[in-house]
């Protein structure tokens, strides 16, 4: 038996590759002439391939440095770049993270004439009724079952193609229940009375009046919008009007019987003045 001798492959970087350093620096120089700095040292991606950090000194770019990858290919005496690039430092300043546009798109951002459609699928949308069905028609009436139908669902507010499913009226309730207008809210935490209990709630309909009624108080601030029962704020329908309520205060009471002589007097003075200056303190009474 004829014993076969294997070579071992180095583990470490390619001894050429890492003694190529003025030939990355040249590759470098090409891409940025006069930014190019120091040296930072390198990084063994491969076999037979490194990658130089050089600085640059464009004061546009602080935290910066080039990166030069050099390769060297198999039995290959010659090393060449591969790749020249600009990349950031750990004290680089960078752009903030890229977001897609339909999750930092705000309400505010839609505007007249603009076209906002639902996305494909949308688990907030179910089928809902149009009434275009196959409704028994019976010639007999003339086709008044049909038009029943068509009735009752007009009067539900029906006829729609798609309507709120489960998962989408959730997620409405989730938002307004914990936004400005629910009871967890600033101006809701300070009101006197809550929402229920105010004149100017009017209910919705269907489920979810069960949680929101919409402001008509228009010395509201909440005037025209959907509020929580359990939301309130200071314009409250059963309060009762006072001069504290309103932010009025009596005049204040000015004591004239005492007072104060405080002498004025210096040296570009021919004579000293006497001011009597009144004291105002409250009345004790």
């Amino acid at each position: 038996m004829t014993a076969t001798t294997r070579s071992r492959r180095s583990t470490g970087p390619d001894p050429a590759c890492v003694e190529a350093v003025d030939l990355a620096r040249a590759a470098a120089a090409e891409a940025a002439p006069g930014e190019i700095g120091d040296h930072l040292g390198f990084d063994s991606e491969d076999e037979r391939l490194v990658t130089h950090r050089f600085a640059t000194t464009n004061p546009a770019y602080v935290g910066w440095h080039w990166a030069v990858t050099v390769v060297r290919a198999s039995r290959a005496k010659e090393v060449t770049v591969s790749e020249v690039v600009l990349l950031p430092g750990e004290t680089a300043v960078l752009a903030p993270p890229w977001v897609p546009w339909a999750e930092r798109f705000q309400p505010s951002d839609l505007g007249p004439g603009d076209i906002l459609p639902p996305p494909e699928n949308d688990d907030r949308l179910v089928p809902g009724w149009t009434g275009e069905t196959d409704a028994p028609y019976d010639p007999a009436d003339g086709g008044a079952y049909a038009d029943t139908v068509a009735s009752v669902a007009d009067e539900l507010g029906l006829g729609r193609a798609r309507v709120l499913s489960p998962v989408g009226r959730a997620d409405t309730v989730d938002r307004w229940y914990s936004g400005d207008r629910g009871p967890e809210a600033p101006l809701a935490a300070a009101a006197p009375a809550q929402c229920a209990t105010c004149g100017f709630l009017l209910p919705l309909a269907g489920s979810i009046a069960r949680v929101f009624g919409v402001c008509a108080n228009e010395q509201a601030p909440d005037d025209g919008r959907v509020v929580s029962y359990d939301h309130g704020c200071g314009a409250h329908s059963e309060i009762v009007a006072t001069a504290a309520s309103l932010g009025e205060r009596p005049p204040p009471v000015l004591d004239h019987v005492e007072y104060d002589l405080v002498e004025r007097g210096g040296p570009q003075d021919e004579t000293d003045e006497v001011v009597v200056e009144v004291v105002t303190e409250p009345d004790p009474e």
